[in-house]
């Protein structure tokens, strides 16, 4: 299927019809357990932990999506980013974006380094920081582009080119733009990690992960890390993710419409000191958005300057909803040192730049101007 275009394959990769009922739906296969054809044999199936044809279809759509060899589906984002981790063995070292998002940053802290794992957070917008930090036991550089919620973004290709010289793979979380708008593997990348609970799933109702490797020894890797481990993607889960790509293509449009004009007109708003967001000429590294990606996305941050500024547009929204996560139809906002970065002290994240006057939005699809005039109103409150 690669030779179409994205919008044929979000439609079509993997999501052909049923071979034994002519289905145009990928069956929901709620079987933990499959017939064997005898001793050793079987019929493609044995165990859903080790593999279910619908999880089997979606993670055939998800490699092509993101023009990878392979993927595997895990039961949430931060289960994928587990299954990154988990064949590190005691003494690697790991070079992770500094001001990740916060949940892979405690599982980092608190679990994996608990392992005799060595994690170094590094600012991965400096190669020279880059290159001081990389060991001859660096295993992994992990990315996070645009980074959650400060939206920093890292030059994959040079990353990846100078990780690679010292042999050294590249992961990237590429959740926030989808790969409708961002292929770190064509960027050199080796491996894409995606929370699909987000704009892959896009209707905010299943939790996912994935991570979509660029070799064949991805899959066996990752694989064994499904069937030892357990932490897999449910058949109804999966069947939610390969709905929800289907109108990818499509929502990401209306998103990224909805998202440059939200931004442009918070830019000049008087109660906004500072906005956070690629897609404008102000952001820092806005060159290299228009370079490295496919479009800007919906995700933005705003400085309002204190928490209690943040609680007042919390408490005025209509159609913004005060709730953590991303990437649905519908548009949300969060306070991100309560919420997504509440793992954290408040040194570190005073450290990283995570002041209590962060709000971050997630730009759904309804009309542009009715998110304006909510947005409006909310922030006449501050």
């Amino acid at each position: 299927m690669s030779e179409h275009k994205y919008a044929t394959l979000a439609v079509h990769a993997g999501q052909y019809p049923d071979p034994q009922t002519g289905s145009v739906n990928v069956p929901i296969y709620l079987s933990s357990t499959f017939e064997l054809n005898g001793i050793g044999s079987d019929k493609g199936w044995d165990y859903s932990r080790g593999g279910n044809p619908t999880r089997d279809r979606l993670e055939e759509a998800l490699a092509a999506l993101e023009g990878g060899a392979n993927a595997k589906v895990f039961g949430s984002g931060m289960a994928a980013i587990t299954a990154l981790v988990a064949p590190l063995h005691t003494g690697d070292h790991v070079i992770c974006s500094h001001n990740v998002y916060g949940g892979t940053a405690r599982l980092l802290d608190q679990v994996i380094q608990n392992y005799g794992i060595q994690i170094e957070y590094v600012d991965l917008t400096n190669l020279d920081a880059l290159a001081a930090a990389l060991k001859p036991s660096t295993r992994l550089v992990h990315v996070e582009t645009p980074t959650n919620p400060l939206m920093q973004l890292t030059d994959i290709r040079a990353v990846s080119e100078l990780a690679h010289s010292r042999g050294a793979e590249v992961s990237v979380d590429n959740t926030f733009l989808s790969p409708a708008l961002q292929s770190p593997l064509a960027l050199g990348a080796d491996i894409v990690m995606h929370s699909t609970t987000k704009f892959l799933n896009g209707h905010s109702d299943g939790l996912g992960g994935v991570l979509v490797g660029s070799k064949p020894e991805h899959a066996t890797r990752f694989h064994l890390i499904q069937k030892a481990m357990g932490g897999i993607l449910s058949p109804f889960e999966s069947f939610l993710v390969l709905r929800g790509i289907k109108t990818l293509p499509l929502r990401m449009k209306q998103h990224e419409e909805n998202g440059r004009a939200l931004a442009e007109f918070l830019s000049t708003h008087p109660k906004v000191q500072k906005i956070f967001y690629p897609g404008l000429k102000s952001h820092p590294q806005h060159e290299l958005a228009v370079r490295q990606q496919k479009g800007f996305g919906s995700m933005m941050t705003l400085e309002l300057g204190s928490r209690e500024a943040v609680g007042r547009v919390l408490g005025a929204v209509k159609l913004f909803l005060n709730a953590e996560s991303l990437g649905g139809v519908e548009s949300l906002a969060s306070h991100s040192a309560t919420t997504t970065h509440a793992a954290l002290t408040e040194e570190r994240r005073q450290a990283i730049g995570i002041t209590q006057g962060l709000l971050r939005l997630s730009v759904g699809i309804e009309d542009k101007d009715d998110l304006i005039a909510d947005l409006t109103q909310a922030l006449a409150a501050v």
